[in-house]
């Protein structure tokens, strides 16, 4: 990773944190909770029937409990996780459950991540991997976004020899609404060092990953 990428990936997560902490100081709970009343009438609905009548107040809570990562930073998470270690083999976390939301449509994304990393020097709590993936899945995101995210935070923190990400998921955009495909699902992916260089280090991990995922 180029220094000038790993500054890159720092001012993103900050101007990240500054908006999210921005947003918070000037629009108040009261008046996300009247935006989702006024989408409810817009909607052709009546906000005040018994069944409506806290829907304002628990979609606010969801929302900011589903978009947490925007008050989290990569360095809070991993860096306190890290310990020198003399190993050299790739080691592999998949199956990582994520849910996110499209920001096209705020629709839900559902999906796993699998992270594998060639260590050099330095190893990581395997939980910290999980939490390092929900972290920006709990963003408005992108999926091509969101592997690159993942794969350039640990080649920060780390500096492996090598990190490998890949991201499968189905997008309610695709499944409830648009085309209507359910059982449609995105894989993207992100090598860096040993997995994009070396062909036989790549199959490895592709291999290990191989499945057909299956979301319900």
């Amino acid at each position: 990773m180029t220094l000038s990428k790993s500054r890159e990936l720092v001012r993103t997560d900050d101007l990240e944190k500054s908006l999210a902490a921005s947003g918070s100081e000037l629009v108040t709970e009261d008046q996300m909770r009247q935006a989702v009343r006024t989408l409810l009438i817009g909607l052709g609905e009546d906000p005040n029937r018994e069944g409506l009548l806290d829907t304002p107040k628990r979609f606010v809570k969801a929302m900011k409990f589903l978009t947490a990562g925007y008050k989290q930073s990569h360095e809070e998470i991993l860096n306190k996780a890290v310990f020198n270690e003399d190993s050299n083999e790739m080691v592999l976390v998949r199956d990582i459950d994520i849910f996110s939301f499209c920001e096209h449509h705020i629709l839900p994304i559902i999906g796993r991540v699998h992270v594998a990393y060639v260590p050099n020097g330095k190893v990581i709590g395997l939980s910290k991997i999980a939490r390092l993936a929900e972290m920006y899945a709990r963003r408005l995101q992108v999926q091509e976004r969101l592997t690159t995210q993942i794969a350039d935070a640990l080649q920060e923190v780390l500096e492996p020899a090598g990190v490998a990400v890949v991201v499968e998921a189905t997008h309610m955009c695709m499944v409830m609404r648009g085309v209507q495909k359910p059982g449609s699902w995105t894989t993207t992916s992100a090598m860096r060092g040993k997995f994009a260089d070396d062909a036989m280090v790549r199959q490895e991990f592709m291999s290990s990953i191989r499945h057909r995922p299956q979301f319900h």
